[in-house]
């Protein structure tokens, strides 16, 4: 090939020093390639590239290599435990998995089985030899964070019933919680809260939180906050999960900031829910790819012994060459065929490998193909989390190769069905009792459901389990309340700034939260508590002013000298940098919160973290988050900016938030508020610390939502913090007007939250001023609030308790009818409306949003002042108390008719 016929290189632009050296090298790759073939030449290049890497060349990796285990058989360390007595341990777990979902089956419940029996090695290794407990001296007080995959929680449970600490009554009420004493289907806090630390599914975002966890951690040793670099976070994956956007949304960053205290193990049984994740792929290799190329240690086990002989007689490369084209699907069918199958559609097409297969036997290629996978063998995953604790500088993800269903007989194991398999027969138990030689005798299985087993409290299994979990730092997993004292109360003149009110000066309740916490995080005691949170948005909600007092926390430090360094306000980041700029990605930025609000129990260290986003991006793009950090029983403060469908000028239906007040209204852990003043968020946020972090430390976090639109923010009246806090209170008495008949006037009560109140305000001076209509005005600072105390007060009347709700109460013998406006969807404020015992009528921003002003965005949704007092009059007008012509009268005086 002439210079001209070749294709253009990259390292054309490169200076080569020794064209002729270059050509002497690529001569003689061609000259391996024609005389030993193609595949040695890839051989040669693949040993160069490895050796290239170990010398410091700085070579890129490839991104596949072979579909071979990465640890060899010969180099796999000595495997430290009793592996008989292991094997034993293990059976009896897989056994009572099976048996607890079997009998919940008779109920309707279920549950999954295939999923523990295919990786029930990858977690029992790492129970016997690698999870560390809260008590570890290593890790003391947070021990090694697990994520366990959801559908492999009957195997958890199993294990927690062979150490003693769930009952045979417990295993029972899997899935059948309503009596109180009952299993959650999956890892749920919230519901066992002393075994689970982390909720897992909805599937992904168990990958993307441990990453954050693992990143988290680190933060907690920068900052000096704790030293965690004993612990290790572990998570639990299925092939299949790998395909959810959030299961690799964070690769990238644990390679870039070398997090090498996480681990993935990936349970690669090459099956989904419904058949083979990759049917006409290999997703062991695309996995790999995607992993390297994100800057992780890929370790594959995919291999068991039994294919050590096969791999020994490929002196060709025959056999690897064949494992990387065939497709996973096939592969799954070879799983569940017959010798005589896979000797003609696996070695058949081949002559090398059919030179091969005339050595190995029925029984050797049945062992090869049905069972043997590197997960299913403690040696082989042993060697796997070895190299994975080894290897330093970056995060490690261990692809496992497994059968799904493993040891559950033939009607199990690869079958595309098993995921919704709920439950063995008699036969297929007594089966999978000789497979792992159980001492259950065939006089246990009667007409009722099938036996739990255990070899008893005194056992040898037992006493192991218990004599290796000591070791390791006590059971896992395991959540643990810590003694943590209250955190003491911040000081008065952080909050009495924003009671005081802001004079003549315009101010956003956004900057108004900011300067709060900012004046917060100075206090000596508790300052560096507060972990403050932002996607990429931290100048728009004016936190600029934070960067270069708290920084911005990276690993790195800061390297570089930034473009505005001779600014007041520049962009700093620092190693022990306290806020958290995650870039463009309210996923990662709530995994953050969700970390640092649940450190009280993770590590015994309570941090306050604050998470400020859009508020249109908050619940509605990572709402399944949100409920996550329920499940977790988080706390912080979570803070929806530049909320509302009408307060942000000009950015349209993608930014405007009317809904997320409805949407955080559904999560019961959400206290939600939606405050109109400074003064109002100054006393909800002491409130929450001191419900959060005080003596009560409640299992709760709140959801503010505040606006950018400067308005001045008055001082706080007498009076009102328990109003502020229950959710309504009477911010502004109207005046009554003078009568020309010199009766009453008409009166009507306007409710309102957030920036609403303004323009209540406005039309009350409209009515009054207009119409000679009296209005009061209310602040509503949160709907859902006022919602769950009526439904406590409901609830209790069922029960025969007199009790009456707030807003029943707060409204009583207020005059006229009630109409309220928010700039939400009607349904936001609708809430109370059963409780509200005057007639009740709303204004809302119901549809879509769209770009214009303020003012003409109001007048489209109809929630200006103007709309507000013509709405007022047609209400008083169906009361009889205004002529109806005077509604006409007003929609046509301020335009809207």
């Amino acid at each position: 090939m002439t210079d001209a016929e070749r294709t253009p290189s990259e390292l054309d632009q490169l200076l080569d020093r020794d064209p002729e050296e270059t050509a002497e090298w690529a001569a003689s790759l061609d000259a391996v390639a024609r005389q030993a073939g193609p595949h040695r030449a890839a051989y040669l290049m693949r040993r160069t590239l490895e050796h290239a890497g170990r010398t410091g060349l700085g070579l890129p990796p490839l991104l596949e290599t072979d579909y071979v285990n990465t640890v060899p058989t010969a180099a796999e360390p000595a495997f430290p435990g009793d592996e008989e007595m292991e094997r034993r341990i293990a059976a009896w777990n897989r056994w009572n998995a099976a048996a607890m979902v079997t009998r919940g089956s008779r109920f309707g419940v279920g549950g999954h089985i295939a999923t523990f029996a295919s990786a029930a090695w990858l977690y029992e290794t790492g129970f016997n030899h690698f999870f560390r407990g809260k008590d570890s001296p290593e890790a003391p007080g947070s021990g090694d964070q697990l994520y366990i995959q959801g559908h492999a929680s009957p195997g958890i449970y199993a294990r927690a019933f062979l150490d003693g600490r769930l009952t045979e009554a417990q295993l029972d009420n899997f899935r059948r919680e309503a009596g109180g004493d009952g299993l959650p289907s999956y890892p749920h806090p919230r519901r066992l809260p002393w075994l689970w630390e982390f909720p897992t599914v909805s599937m992904g975002l168990g990958p993307l939180s441990a990453i954050y966890q693992a990143r988290f951690n680190r933060y907690l040793t920068g900052r000096g906050i704790k030293d965690t670099s004993g612990s290790r976070v572990w998570a639990f994956l299925g092939d299949g999960e790998m395909d959810e956007p959030e299961s690799t949304a964070a690769l990238a960053l644990a390679g870039r900031e070398g997090l090498d205290n996480l681990t993935f193990v990936v349970n690669c049984n090459l099956q989904r829910l419904d058949g083979p994740v990759r049917a006409n792929f290999r997703i062991v290799q695309e996995l790999e790819a995607q992993f390297r190329a994100a800057g992780w240690h890929v370790v594959k086990t995919l291999w068991g012994s039994a294919w050590d002989e096969l791999f020994a007689l490929d002196t060709t490369g025959a056999l690897v060459r064949k494992l990387r084209e065939v497709p996973d699907a096939q592969f799954q069918t070879y799983a569940t065929r017959d010798a005589a199958y896979i000797r003609e559609h696996f070695f058949g097409t081949d002559p090398a490998l059919a030179e091969m297969a005339k050595v190995l036997t029925d029984a050797k290629i049945i062992e090869c193909f049905h069972t043997s996978r590197g997960g299913h063998e403690p040696r082989k995953v042993y060697a796997a989390y070895r190299a994975a604790l080894a290897h330093e500088g970056a995060p490690t993800v261990i692809l496992a190769q497994t059968v799904k269903g493993h040891t559950l007989g033939r009607g199990f194991a690869s079958k595309n069905a098993n995921h919704q398999m709920k439950k063995l027969t008699t036969d297929e138990f007594k089966g999978m009792r000789d497979l792992l030689g159980l001492p259950i005798p065939d006089s246990a299985f009667g007409d009722g459901p099938v036996p739990y087993g255990h070899p008893g409290p005194d056992s040898p299994e037992v006493r192991y389990l218990a004599e290796r979990r000591a070791a390791l730092g006590g059971p896992a997993p395991a959540r643990r309340i810590h003694p943590v004292p209250a955190l003491p109360e911040p000081p008065e003149r952080a909050f009495a700034a924003l009671r005081k009110g802001s004079g003549k000066q315009e101010t956003a309740t956004t900057m108004a939260f900011v300067r709060l916490v900012k004046d917060l995080m100075r206090d000596a005691e508790t300052g560096r508590r507060w972990v403050p949170i932002v996607p990429d948005e931290a100048r728009t909600f004016g936190m600029e002013s934070l960067f270069p007092s708290a920084g911005i926390y990276s690993p790195k430090g800061q390297t570089y000298e930034p473009v505005d360094r001779d600014q007041l306000m520049y962009y700093k980041e620092a190693a022990d940098g306290q806020i958290l700029n995650e870039g463009i990605t309210e996923a990662g930025a709530m995994a953050d919160f969700i970390a640092a609000a649940t450190s009280y129990a993770t590590h015994g260290e309570p941090m306050i973290p604050f998470y400020i986003f859009y508020s249109m991006f908050g619940w509605q793009r990572t709402g399944d988050q949100f409920w996550q950090l329920a499940d977790q029983l988080g706390r912080g403060f979570v803070v929806g900016a530049t909320a509302g469908r009408t307060t942000l000028t000009g950015e349209g239906l993608q930014h405007a938030d009317g809904h997320s007040q409805l949407l955080a209204s559904t999560n019961p852990a959400s206290l939600n508020y939606d405050p109109a003043f400074a003064y109002e968020i100054a006393v909800i946020v002491r409130d929450g610390l001191r419900r959060m972090y005080g003596p009560e430390q409640e299992d709760v976090f709140y959801y503010l939502t505040v606006y950018n639109e400067p308005k001045v923010q008055p001082p706080m009246p007498e009076g009102v913090e328990e109003g502020i806090l229950k959710g309504l209170y009477r911010f502004r008495e109207g005046v009554p007007a003078a009568s020309p008949s010199g009766g009453e006037t008409p009166r009507i009560q306007l409710l309102a939250s957030g920036t609403a109140i303004h323009w209540a305000l406005d039309a009350q001076r409209l009515l009054a001023d207009d119409w000679g209509v009296t209005a009061d005005v209310w602040s509503a600072t949160s709907w859902s609030e006022l919602r769950r105390d009526a439904l406590s007060c409901d609830a209790a009347q069922l029960k025969g308790e007199d009790r009456v709700p707030y807003v029943t109460r707060a409204l009583c013998g207020a005059p006229g009818p009630v109409l309220a406006v928010s700039d939400w969807m009607r349904a936001v404020p609708d809430q109370i409306a059963p409780w509200v015992e005057q007639d009740w009528s709303s204004l809302g921003t119901d549809g879509f949003g769209l770009s214009d002003t303020r003012e003409a965005a109001r007048r489209h949704f109809g929630v200006d002042a103007e709309s507000i007092a013509v709405a007022a009059l047609d209400r008083l007008a169906r009361r009889g108390e205004v002529k109806r012509e005077t509604v006409r009268e007003a929609a046509e005086r301020y335009g809207l008719a």
